[in-house]
């Protein structure tokens, strides 16, 4: 899923285009933990670095011409909100399959 949310970062704030969505909740498999974390890391760190100059949260979100209209930054942002909380709770759900443990 981290895999996949950092794929979600650089499309909506840098105008990556991604053709196979379904493809990004796998990490290669060569790729180690640190790897995968990395790269979320690295998407995030993009991501904040196009919102550091923003002053009005109904403007584009700047980002490089990637041939299609950029969304507004207040929908950028509140759809990473939605799509981060969402994804952690499935992390959450398979955890809990896993060990039991409810995070109580």
């Amino acid at each position: 899923m981290l895999n996949h949310l950092a794929y979600v970062e650089r499309a909506i704030f840098l105008g990556d285009q991604v053709t196979d969505w379904q493809a990004t909740f796998q990490a290669a498999p060569t790729d180690s933990v640190a790897e995968v974390v990395a790269r979320y890391r690295t998407a995030v760190e993009s991501a904040n670095a196009v919102l550091d100059g923003c002053t009005d949260l109904a403007a584009p979100v700047r980002r490089p011409d990637s041939g299609k209209p950029a969304p507004s930054v207040r929908w950028a942002l509140a759809h990473m909100i939605e799509a981060t909380g969402r994804h952690a709770g499935h992390a959450d759900i398979l955890r809990e399959l896993v060990d039991g443990s409810t995070g109580r």
